[in-house]
């Protein structure tokens, strides 16, 4: 076992789980809360009582009017997370573990550790951001884990090639069958119980020399888990407990070599009363504008596939772009700041209704669907962000432009959460 001594400084540890197993995990497993609709919600869930979602999007079980943020919608989620224990669809492992989380399909596959993250390291920036966030969704995912009592939401991280840990997580995984494994949208997400007190102190040692963590996905959910461990913290009149669950933060770890970012691409509603052939006079000044035959998903940095008027081109920058700066290095800024901003006016992509995102994993096809329907008027395609690009921005204590990554697989719900009391 861990010496609580050892404890004092840590990114993270092993912890108690509340799981499925092998004989109910596919009927738990469900999507991150924040990747589908309402209504896609409800649809997943139905006929499936003991979805997860009924947990993280508990608002589809009540009349569409509702307010996802009313108490009631809480409430009901920690009422549903409560009939899933009491059904025996979840249990409580029976000590501190860490557990080996695989993704896989038939072309890709990584390979990480489930533990718990250090808020404290999470606030001293040792497990690093590169988001903003919004003070909206940080209050929703507060209200859910303080509701629930259950941190049901996995952070996912990555960290820098690491042999002593990845090594030790794949010999895992290749010597015995997974204690329990099921598929979400065409992935394989398995789970190896990590329970043997030897293999854990190595585990713990290895994850701890490191030096630092970079969160991938899940600004909203660390924030919130920093402000629970700090509310809860300021109630307690004894002395602060570092072991305590509350203060660390449900997470997943894989190493940056073995993660997946896909393009995240723009679509405008309107040229910004700008004619399409005046449109595309003015990128004329900052690029090579091309008709392309196909559509165009950017094979290299710096050019762009734009999709107008029922037309796909590929337009590359005139000029070499070099900075210090990891920021404006980004693909992602380059379009903002030659064509979004100056020629669209679009200032704040955080903020404008104007703008949306559309990941890559929806295809080129979504784009050219908006805009076809007439819902957006042109759409452009980037080449995706790279994993030591994102390291070098929160490395720099910078913050990406928004919506610049979109990891794909994305962990499930329900495979484990982090019970508080």
């Amino acid at each position: 076992m861990i010496n609580k001594s050892d404890e004092v400084e840590f990114l993270g540890r092993p912890f108690t789980a509340l799981r499925p197993s092998h004989d109910t995990v596919n009927e738990i497993i469900a999507p991150p809360y924040d990747v589908i609709t309402r209504a896609e919600a409800k649809e997943l869930a139905a006929n499936k009582p003991f979805s997860f979602l009924r947990v993280s999007r508990a608002e589809l079980e009540m009349d569409d009017d509702l307010d996802p943020y009313d108490e009631v919608v809480y409430e009901r989620a920690h009422e549903n997370l409560s009939k899933l224990k009491s059904a025996g669809k979840l249990s409580l492992e029976g000590k501190p573990c860490f557990y080996v989380y695989q993704i896989h399909n038939a072309t890709h596959c990584q390979t990480g550790l489930a533990l718990s993250a250090s808020v404290r390291a999470y606030t001293q920036n040792k497990i690093r951001k590169h988001e903003l966030t919004r003070h909206a969704k940080e209050t929703d995912r507060t209200t859910q884990i303080e509701t629930v009592k259950a941190m049901t939401g996995p952070v996912l991280l990555a960290h820098a090639q690491n042999e002593d840990l990845d090594n030790q997580l794949k010999k895992i995984a290749a010597s015995r069958a997974p204690d329990y494994s099921s598929s979400l949208e065409d992935w394989i997400h398995s789970v190896w119980i990590v329970s043997e007190d030897n293999v854990i102190k190595t585990i713990y040692a290895a994850v701890n020399k490191m030096e630092k963590l970079y969160i991938a996905d899940g600004h909203h959910r660390s924030a919130a888990a920093a402000r629970v461990a700090d509310s809860r913290n300021s109630q307690n009149t004894g002395t602060k407990d570092d072991a305590a669950a509350h203060n660390g933060f449900l997470a997943v770890t894989f190493p940056e070599n073995e993660m997946l970012i896909l393009d995240y691409n723009r679509v405008i509603k309107d040229l910004n009363n700008l004619t399409s052939e005046e449109f595309l006079t003015r990128l004329t000044l900052s690029f090579r504008v091309e008709l392309s035959s196909s559509p165009v998903k950017p094979k290299y940095p710096k050019s762009f596939g734009m999709y107008l008027e029922g037309n796909w081109y590929i337009i590359h920058l005139n000029k070499n772009h070099r900075t210090a700066d990891p920021v404006d290095e980004l693909d992602v800024s380059i379009l903002q700041q030659t064509v979004l901003n100056p020629i669209l006016g679009i200032s704040d992509p955080r903020t404008d209704d104007r703008i949306d995102f559309v990941g890559g994993s929806r295809g080129t096809q979504a784009i050219s669907h908006l805009v076809d329907n007439d819902v957006m008027k042109v759409g452009f395609t980037l080449f995706p962000t790279k994993m030591k690009e994102l390291m070098a921005v929160a490395d720099a204590g910078l913050i990406m432009p928004p919506k610049s990554t979109w990891f794909d697989p994305k962990l499930a719900d329900g495979l484990l959460s982090i019970p508080l009391d």
